[in-house]
């Protein structure tokens, strides 16, 4: 199984970093191959997690160059892309963990939402179906920890009628 990871390449806060640290760490404990932008930041953290733990992990670039991605990815695909990559991380996965995030991010849980491709959420965006204030809590699984949102990931991948 492939889980993408989607978070900011520059957090605003340390805290991201362990959290996705923690993600790759318990994606690796349950056999799972990480799937990210392949660059710094959360997508580091969640690689690094995953190495610590002997577990595989797949950086989609958005440049030209293999050696853009940090040092923890074992498979660097090369788009040139930019951030039309994004649309590549997310199919990748069966389901999505989004570990905080900027707009990038955003970009990618809603093309995962408009994909119907489970996105479980740990710190990241408060999101409305219409901007009008419906909550599509439904949609967004919340979790409250890593290995929260692992579990969470695997089973909502697992009930996935379309892949």
């Amino acid at each position: 199984m492939i889980i993408a990871v989607i978070g900011s390449s520059n957090p605003p806060h340390s805290e991201l970093i362990e959290l996705g640290e923690g993600v790759g760490r318990e994606l690796a404990r349950h056999g799972v191959t990480v799937v990210c932008g392949g660059l710094s930041g959360v997508m580091e953290a969640v690689c690094r997690g995953a190495k610590s733990e002997g577990g595989s992990t797949i950086g989609i670039l958005p440049g030209r160059q293999s050696t853009e991605a940090n040092r923890y990815v074992d498979i660097p695909i090369v788009t040139t892309m930019g951030y039309s990559r994004n649309v590549i991380v997310v199919h990748t996965g069966a389901s999505v963990i989004a570990v905080g995030g900027a707009f990038g991010t955003l970009c990618e849980i809603a093309y995962a939402l408009d994909a119907r491709i489970p996105v479980v959420g740990l710190n990241t965006w408060p999101l409305t179906a219409t901007g009008e204030g419906t909550p599509i809590q439904d949609r967004i699984i919340r979790a409250d920890s890593p290995a929260d949102a692992v579990e969470k990931a695997i089973a909502a991948a697992r009930s996935r009628t379309d892949n």
